[in-house]
């Protein structure tokens, strides 16, 4: 399921070309703006440096000094607060640039990592289901619930992750461009390789009515599951 790093890639965001028969649905990584914010939180460390330059500047006022005095006594926190802030940008640039998201109509892959590069193969047969959260100007993220017994590492999954889900952790598409759309075609093919194993499996198939939520804010609703009943 995992390959470890590669120095070259016999097809971009692949360890390997496409096997014959098997077609490319959709392509894509993260946007790094959005990733910076939601996966790697600079908004809210640069709001809480905010809060200690704020605290610092008003135990001198507290204590009868002035601006100057102010000013002396919180400056040793900006260089703290600029690296730690210049750091988490860099960071979500570089997972930018490292990142592809490939689904193809047999299969899921994420290359992902930045020092050390690795590839996921996630056969859409492996998925149980997946969650969109969709988030601001049409981006949103793609949770993927594996199937029993299918487990992957959370550290080597960080920041593709789904968060707090360490036990079982859920493999994550972070910060889409057009998440819906993508979400849409990954259903459709969660969907066609339910039906196509049921019918390898000689059993009979009955499609079930596929659903593609637009989920709210405050949740995740599944936006596709494998929909064929066999009888």
């Amino acid at each position: 399921m995992i390959t470890g790093e590669h120095e070259f890639e016999a097809e971009y965001g692949l360890p390997e070309p496409l096997p014959r028969g098997e077609r490319l649905l959709w392509q894509g990584g993260p946007d790094g703006r959005t990733l910076a914010v939601e996966a790697l939180h600079w908004r809210k460390l640069a709001i809480y440096f905010a809060i200690l330059l704020a605290w610092r500047a008003e135990n001198v006022f507290a204590g009868g000094g002035g601006v100057l005095q102010a000013a002396m006594a919180s400056a040793w926190l900006l260089p703290l607060a600029v690296f730690a802030i210049g750091i988490a940008l860099l960071v979500a640039t570089l997972i930018r640039r490292t990142t592809v998201y490939t689904l193809t109509d047999r299969r899921v892959v994420m290359r992902i990592g930045i020092v050390l590069t690795m590839t996921l193969n996630l056969p859409l047969r492996q998925i149980d289901a997946a969650a969109l959260r969709p988030g601001r100007n049409g981006h949103g993220d793609i949770a993927l619930t594996l199937a029993p017994g299918v487990r992957i590492g959370y550290v080597h999954l960080w920041p593709h992750a789904r968060a707090w889900q360490v036990r079982w952790p859920q493999p994550m598409l972070r910060a889409l461009p057009n998440a819906s759309e993508v979400a849409s075609l990954l259903a459709n093919a969660l969907q066609a390789s339910a039906i196509s194993a049921a019918r390898a499996s000689g059993a009979k198939v009955t499609p079930l009515p596929l659903h593609v939520t637009q989920p709210v804010v405050s949740g995740d609703r599944p936006v596709a599951e494998p929909t064929a009943r066999a009888a």
